[in-house]
């Protein structure tokens, strides 16, 4: 699986963060940062995590 965020979008509203934890994080500056490739055990938390962005800024790719 892999996962992309849009930046330019992104607006560190941090629903993926409650979503999926293990993938997505905030840096120190409070911004959105993630594994871009996380283990596929974490398809339904990403999946959740695209659903509850409120821009929209969330993509993932099956690979």
């Amino acid at each position: 699986m892999k996962i992309e965020i849009d930046m330019d979008l992104c607006d560190s509203h941090g629903q993926c963060v409650f979503a999926a934890p293990e993938v997505f994080s905030f840096d120190e500056n409070d911004y959105v940062v993630y594994d871009p490739t996380p283990d596929d055990t974490q398809h339904e938390a990403v999946a959740r995590a695209i659903a509850t962005c409120p821009v929209r800024a969330i993509r993932m790719a099956d690979h």
